[in-house]
């Protein structure tokens, strides 16, 4: 029995440092592999849009992108940025932290409305819109006649397609992160006597704050980047109701494939902006997590 030790050790050792060069060679295949992917479906295009957007050089990227109809567009985009980012930052504070930190009855309720954005298609959403408020045939169309408001085929229709589409990116961001803080600190601050506001403020606020700016920049990309719900609440008229996006797909059909390509490179430039903070984001949430 002790002579069989020292083989059974070495047996033990083979079988031990195979995995380790199978497992190896997997990690490099895969690593390989997701670097391919990168490179051909993200990389590629990427600066496929800037070239493209420069091809017939930096004169006609500059009228297409100071050309009135695109300044419309991007004055339109902001300010749906402007009023959807403040809004659902503010609805994605307050239900999370209801979500995270409390039990209440309708709870799962909440979740699945947060949810439902990511189960709905952003045209069956639009369509949803116009449905409601649309002058000609809405379910509301007798009140908004009666007091002459115009959502659909205006920016107000543009406004809340894009509020619901964006709904869910702050919520789901922080929602995570506070349940897995828990309470601990937040009933500390309680106990010592300070509001509830203040303990929001003071403790929930600066815990989450990465996070929250990650949902942030989610929110106001996904708000600049829209494309289906607000094609079909817009109606595609030129210099009213044209966002970005919308703008882009005029040009592309017109032919005009410098011009299109010149306006889509600023929402590139605000996909990269929002990649830069996602990656300082999730390094500092690390961070605070050690």
């Amino acid at each position: 029995m002790a002579g069989s030790l020292p083989l059974n050790h070495k047996v033990l050792n083979t079988y031990q440092k195979r995995p380790e060069k199978k497992s190896g060679a997997v990690r490099i295949i895969l690593t390989v592999l997701a670097l391919l992917f990168f490179i051909l479906m993200l990389f590629i295009p990427l600066i496929s849009v800037f070239v493209k957007a420069f091809q017939q050089g930096a004169q006609v990227y500059l009228a297409a992108v100071s050309d009135p109809m695109a300044l419309e567009a991007i004055k339109l985009t902001l300010l749906t940025i402007i009023i959807v980012v403040p809004i659902n930052t503010g609805f994605g504070l307050v239900a999370s932290w209801a979500v995270s930190k409390f039990s209440f009855k309708g709870k799962n309720l909440l979740v699945t409305i947060i949810d439902l954005p990511f189960a709905i298609s952003p045209v069956v959403a639009g369509l949803i819109f116009v449905l409601l408020f649309s002058t000609s045939h809405g379910i509301l169309a007798p009140v908004l006649n009666e007091f002459g408001i115009k959502v659909i085929f205006a920016p107000p229709g543009i406004i809340l397609a894009t509020l619901f589409v964006t709904l869910p990116f702050v919520a789901r961001e922080l929602i995570p992160l506070m349940e897995a803080q828990g309470t601990s600190e937040e009933e500390a601050a309680l106990t010592l006597g300070a509001s509830g506001f203040k303990t929001f403020l003071l403790i929930t606020l600066p815990n989450v704050k990465w996070a929250l700016t990650y949902g942030v920049m989610l929110t106001a990309a996904r708000a600049a980047g829209e494309f289906g719900a607000v094609s079909v609440v817009s109606g595609h008229i030129r210099g009213l109701t044209n966002t970005v996006p919308l703008h882009v797909e005029i040009l592309y059909n017109e032919y005009k494939f410098s011009a299109a390509f010149a306006v889509a490179s600023l929402l590139t430039v605000i996909a990269i902006i929002n990649l830069i903070i996602k990656n300082i984001a999730d390094w500092k949430i690390k961070q605070q997590e050690k």
